[in-house]
């Protein structure tokens, strides 16, 4: 068990929708990292501004809403074929207790997502000196 888990009800797999509160979200993939001082969620979000994202924590809970919004298309232009349509996307995580939560820091560069998750003071490894 990881200190950072997936609480979505559905495998997540690149094209699934999930159904909550009657409302569609796309589930966004998401790689997640650990280092000695830190632990990290890359989120894929493409189309997604910082504008569009909204980023929560509550009761250890860490919720990803990002909003996409209509692609937009050349001027007098015609769509013969479209993959990508306008919707929302959703990922929840519980986290565990050792993140320091109040120092989480946010970023999205070219589509990806990136969050810093600290590690509390008290849980990260130090060395200890030997004395004489």
């Amino acid at each position: 068990m990881t200190a950072v888990q997936n609480k979505d009800q559905e495998t997540v797999r690149p094209q699934p929708m999930q159904r909550e509160r009657e409302r569609e979200f796309f589930v966004p993939p998401v790689n997640i990292f650990e280092t000695d001082d830190q632990y990290v969620v890359e989120a894929d979000l493409p189309g997604v501004t910082k504008e569009g994202l909204e980023i929560t924590v509550e009761d250890n809970e860490l919720t990803i809403i990002g909003r996409r919004g209509e692609v937009q298309q050349e001027p007098n232009a015609e769509v013969l074929y479209q993959e990508t349509r306008p919707g929302d996307f959703r990922r929840v995580f519980e986290l565990d207790p050792t993140i320091d939560t109040s120092k989480i820091n946010a970023k999205v560069q070219q589509g990806v997502l990136t969050l810093t998750l600290p590690k509390a003071e008290k849980v990260k490894p130090r060395k200890i000196a030997v004395t004489d």
